[in-house]
């Protein structure tokens, strides 16, 4: 369908040809199990290995920092559970705006390992109080995992990783970030960076999905989560996904050499996308942090709630343009956003999360505006 406008990029992302085209010799002739001896399986054992270093060497890690996973979600469960089973942390600090896959592993360890679970305050604007994260720190008797997102799927907000690793290092508090959202879109340089833990998934910037990374810092030492064989440096058993980890490598590498022209193509989109929406449609707001420490992937509008609007997403839908709630209501399937509902809880309004990518263009966004007219 070549007229579908997708404007859903934090959801997931299309494959990049390039990307394709590095997986295919894997997906054919170079099937070997990484783990065989014989030529064949080191020919894939290569491969994973020159990715490991190829993921490194962009992130400024060690190679013997990056392990691939499944994606996100997988990275962020091993680390959390690591640093509760592992490093001795009894308390865990979080907000209620992070990805399900940091609060439903939170909620769980603090029902089934008796782990102390705290939330920190948030701004009317969607970020972290630091001042509570510090006083919650300081108040601490035990050793304390700190997890927050390095930026929000839903609104974009984006926290100093840099201060808030600083202050989990006065208090010795673990520190993982959930940068599912950064990773490929925004430089890192983890040997300078105060984390313990960060993550990521290929399939938001242009990879494949169901491959992703965890970056663990040397100086932790945890055990796997998954047991049962010696990959990934007896850290994650299971036969690799061999063409999703160089597709992750490609992906990374492509996203990192583009950087400068690719940010700053998506942030005009994101801002026209704003103007536009001011101008046409009287009584939007936006949610989050929207011109200051946010994404530039990422929109979030609400607009006022009335019979026609409270079916958005599905009339957006049926004109073959691709968004996502986000809006705090109850109604049937879509039990609404608890991040929405957790900084702008208003009940006459309907939120939905524009995001972009490269190959999104300003045209597409004039012809969303139209039906957004025609639909509120």
């Amino acid at each position: 369908m070549s007229n579908r406008i997708y404007f859903d990029n934090a959801a997931t992302t299309p494959l990049d040809k390039d990307v394709l085209d590095a997986m295919m010799p894997y997906l054919t002739n170079c099937f070997g199990n990484p783990s065989s001896i014989y030529s064949y399986g080191r020919e894939s054992r290569l491969a994973i290995e020159t990715a490991r270093k190829k993921v490194a060497k962009i992130l400024n890690a060690h190679p013997a920092e990056i392990f691939f996973t499944s994606g996100g979600t997988e990275s962020s469960n091993t680390a959390i559970t690591a640093a509760v089973r592992d490093l001795g942390c009894k308390h865990i600090i979080t907000s209620s705006i992070e990805h399900h896959a940091t609060l439903h592993t939170v909620e769980y360890l603090h029902r089934h390992d008796n782990v102390e679970l705290s939330y920190v305050k948030l701004l009317p604007n969607g970020h972290i109080d630091i001042k509570d994260l510090e006083n919650i720190l300081a108040s601490s008797k035990e050793k304390c995992l700190v997890t927050l997102m390095h930026a929000n799927n839903e609104i974009g907000n984006i926290i100093d990783i840099h201060k808030i690793g600083n202050i989990c290092k006065k208090y010795n508090a673990i520190f993982h970030s959930d940068t599912v959202q950064t990773v490929g879109h925004f430089p890192f340089d983890l040997r300078n960076t105060p984390v313990h833990f960060i993550t990521g998934a290929a399939h938001k910037f242009h990879g494949p999905k169901g491959v992703g990374m965890l970056y663990i810092n040397e100086n932790v030492k945890i055990k796997p989560f998954i047991n049962g064989g010696s990959q990934e440096r007896n850290m994650r058993a299971g036969t690799e996904n061999l063409y999703g980890i160089v597709g992750f490598a490609k992906a990374l590498e492509i996203a990192t050499e583009h950087y400068e022209e690719e940010s700053t193509h998506i942030k005009n989109i994101k801002l026209y996308m704003k103007e536009a929406l001011e101008k046409n449609i009287p009584n939007v707001s936006f949610n989050g942090d929207v011109l200051g420490n946010s994404l530039y992937t990422v929109l979030n509008a609400s607009f006022p709630k009335t019979e026609k609007s409270e079916m958005l997403l599905f009339n957006l839908d049926i004109n073959n343009i691709c968004a996502s709630g986000g809006s705090a209501c109850t109604s049937g399937a879509d039990a609404g956003s608890h991040v929405i509902r957790a900084i702008n809880h208003h009940p006459n309004q309907v939120a939905v999360r524009f995001s972009f990518s490269k190959q999104n263009t300003k045209q597409e966004v004039d012809i969303v505006i139209e039906k957004l007219k025609e639909l509120i």
